[in-house]
Parts: C-alpha cells; sequence; structure tokens
C-alpha cells in the first residue's frame, strides 16, 4: 500500500500514538491562542451520497463502471482528501477497485483546485508496466459522472448515490505551527493535518466511529473509552506543538545569527498528517488504512499504512488474532513465500532476496480483508529498503482455508474457514 508513499518507528510515532504511523485527520478546532501560526482550517462533507457536482472537498464516494476491454464491472471507491500541506493548487486522491476475486488495487493522483479534471494513476506494483508505471485514469465530471479514459481507453464511472457497505462523512483539521511564536516575523512553521472518515450510516453507526477513532490513536484494547475527533485532534496539537518548539525553536535562533549562504530553514518546516484511507467497504466488512507522514528534517519524510478490518454487524475491529487459528504462522509464511513475487514484480522463479532482507516473506499481523482474501502489507524498511517503499501482499482465500478462523464477516470466507 502506498497511496502517499514510505515508515519506521521515530517521531511519527511518539506523535502519533496510532497504527496511524501512516495521512491526513484535521483540526476541528481554533485554539485562539498563540499556539498556532494564525491559520487553522476544519472541513466537512456533510452527505456522502450527494451529487459529485454538489460536492466540496473532502469527500468520499463509489462509481461504479466496466474496465475497458472486458466485461469487468468494478466499484471504485474514491476519497478527496483535501489540498496538499503547503499547497494551493492541487487536491490530493486515493481510493481503490477491486477485481472479481476480491484483489484490491490502488489509485492515486490529484484534481487541480477549481477543475473539474481527476488524474488518477495506478499505484499497486500487479498493475506497473515494465517501466514501473500504472495506467493512468484521465477523468473529468459529467454531472454526478466521471467520463474520461483509462489508459488511452473511454471510461464512464456513474456515481453509486446509495453506496454499497458504510456511508461516510468527511473530515479534515489542520494547523501551522510557528517555531518561535513570540516571533512573528520567523516564516518557519510546521503543518500538522488530519483526514478522518465518519460513519454516516448502518445500525452499529456509533460502535464503528469510536472504533475509526481508536484506530486512529492506536489504541490497544477495544474497550477504551473513545475522544471525539475535536478531543483527539487537539490532544495531537497540543503534543506537537510542545515537542516541536522544544526542538526546532533552538535551531530557529541558530539560524536567523548565521548569517553564511547555508540556511537550513527547509528543513525546519516539519510535517505531520495522519489520514483514514477506505481499503474495503461492502457487505458486513469494512477494511480501513490508518496512514501516517512525518517530515522532521533530513533527506525524506518517514510514512506507513497501519491497517484493520472491522465488522460491521458488531462495529468491532477483527485483529490477527480474531482472523487466524492459532500456531498456524508457520503454514502463514509458506502461503506468503508463494503469493509475494506478483507484489514484487518478480517472476516466479526469480529469489525474494535481493528484493526483500532475507529470502522469505515473514507474517506480519498488519492485515486487513478484502471479499475475496486478505492483504498483508509491510512498512518501509520492515522487510526490505525505502526505495521499495510498502509492500503489500494479497493472498486469496482459497490458498488460507487451513488457517481461516470460521465465522468471518466475508461471503465466501465463511465457508472457506468452515470446511
Amino acid at each position: 500500500m502506498s497511496f502517499l508513499s514510505n515508515h519506521s518507528a521515530s517521531r511519527l510515532l511518539r506523535a502519533w500514538s496510532a497504527p496511524v504511523a501512516a495521512g491526513m485527520l484535521l483540526a476541528a478546532c481554533n485554539s485562539g491562542s498563540d499556539k498556532s501560526a494564525g491559520k487553522t482550517a476544519t472541513t466537512e462533507n456533510p452527505t456522502a451520497s450527494a451529487p459529485f457536482v454538489a460536492d466540496t472537498p473532502p469527500w468520499y464516494h463509489q462509481y461504479r463502471g466496466v474496465l475497458p476491454g472486458t466485461s469487468d464491472s468494478i466499484t471504485v471507491h474514491l476519497q478527496h482528501l483535501g489540498e496538499a500541506p503547503g499547497e494551493t493548487t492541487m487536491g490530493r486522491l486515493v481510493g481503490f477497485y477491486a477485481a472479481a476475486d476480491g484483489h484490491p488495487y490502488e489509485l492515486a493522483g490529484d484534481q487541480p483546485t477549481g477543475t473539474d479534471s481527476l488524474n488518477l494513476r495506478d499505484v499497486s506494483q500487479e498493475r506497473a508496466d515494465a517501466n514501473s508505471d500504472g495506467a493512468q485514469w484521465l477523468l473529468k465530471q459529467e454531472g454526478a459522472a466521471l467520463v474520461g479514459t483509462l489508459g488511452g481507453q473511454p471510461l464512464r464511472l456513474r456515481l453509486v448515490r446509495t453506496p454499497t457497505g458504510i456511508q461516510f462523512k468527511a473530515r479534515t483539521f489542520s494547523e501551522d505551527v510557528l517555531a518561535r511564536p513570540d516571533h512573528p516575523e520567523d516564516s518557519i512553521a510546521a503543518h500538522l493535518s488530519m483526514y478522518a472518515l465518519v460513519p454516516a450510516s448502518g445500525s452499529n453507526q456509533e460502535k464503528l466511529a469510536a472504533s475509526l477513532v481508536r484506530g486512529l490513536r492506536g489504541d490497544s484494547v477495544e474497550t477504551k473509552p473513545a475522544p471525539s475527533l475535536e478531543n483527539l485532534w487537539k490532544e495531537q496539537l497540543a503534543y506537537f506543538t510542545k515537542e516541536y518548539r522544544k526542538e526546532v525553536a533552538p535551531l530557529v535562533a541558530e539560524a536567523v545569527k548565521d548569517t553564511s549562504d547555508y540556511q537550513p530553514r527547509a528543513s525546519l518546516a516539519y510535517e505531520q498528517e495522519a489520514n483514514t484511507y477506505v481499503l474495503w467497504n461492502a457487505d458486513n466488512l469494512l477494511s480501513i488504512g490508518y496512514f501516517g507522514y512525518d517530515f522532521s528534517g533530513g533527506a525524506h519524510g518517514i510514512y506507513g499504512t497501519y491497517v484493520r478490518s472491522y465488522d460491521t454487524r458488531t462495529g468491532q475491529a477483527l485483529r490477527f488474532d480474531d482472523i487466524f487459528r492459532p500456531g498456524t504462522k508457520k503454514q502463514l509464511e509458506g502461503i506468503l513465500g508463494r503469493y509475494a513475487r506478483p507484489a514484487l514484480g518478480l517472476k516466479d522463479s526469480e529469489p525474494l532476496k535481493g528484493t526483500l532482507f532475507q529470502n522469505s516473506l515473514p507474517v506480519t499481523r498488519n492485515v486487513y480483508l478484502t471479499s475475496g482474501g486478505a492483504v498483508f502489507v509491510y512498512l518501509p524498511y520492515e522487510v526490505a529498503s525505502y526505495a521499495q517503499g510498502e509492500i503489500s501482499v494479497f493472498v486469496p482465500y482459497s490458498a488460507l482455508q487451513a488457517v481461516l478462523k470460521p465465522g468471518l464477516p466475508i461471503s465466501g470466507g465463511q465457508a472457506v474457514a468452515r470446511r
């Protein structure tokens, strides 16, 4: 999974204590104090089922269409995250669609602000060509539909007005934080942001909403009381502000005194974001990715996505031990080894080592479900170099028969697990 691209355990995990080490969930409060740089934004999409033409970012929509040159009817789950931090001309888009076998494929792209053009690209390794590029989706709004081309072939996607699975409202919060609030002449500031999805339908709407907030916060216990989004944002903003000023204010003071040509000011403009992504949303199964990005100086930022599935019949999370039978780790590792190569762009005969740190793929507990299989997600540096990015390995339920627990909220998955 690489919607915005990479993670390791550092400041990101200290500031966002969530499986979140993986985006954008922004502030619904205006601090009204000198803690901010005077720029606080809060945005909410009031209805997920309204026509696209009436929407302003952020939003989550579902579209249906037929892939060019095939008879495959697909549902595209698309999210607009709002404008990229520090930019004013481009809104970010992420999403997924699935093949008939339940294999999800990821999309990422942008929408120039004030236009009806959506520019997307397949970013899953399995959809990449010899140059590691995925097909382009060049679309424009036409009423409530998206019309354009996919890989140069005509494509039309109609808006699903009553989405399958859970309907969502999208909310964003963001704030700029000055390193030295008592020096308004400074231009150095950090940016903190958060993008959240709030369930707007379903019999367990409140339970599921609480579970999603716990996921953003990274709670390990599902029974722990969940704060409101506003309070979660306030907590994270207060912590981020305190740590940023403690670390960067002295560095800014030194940089101001430095009269040489070397001015490392750009490296002091830290950035953190936490986003909530829909990875699967149909019937009784919802899978969510909590994406976090952190730049705190250096050559590049770090990123990662922690994933979790939910049984919407109960609103409860499905953790690794809820999905797989105990004592099956060795079997799972063997299965993963067989399905890793397509996700890594390797041929069947090519060894894993060289692309990975070792010639096998260890089992990760960072896993989510679709209608047709399980997706195991590895963060940057976890099993391969940063250059490999996040790695997602899809394994169909047909290969998981012996290791799945029964009673999962998946059509076919239940039957497979009970054989």
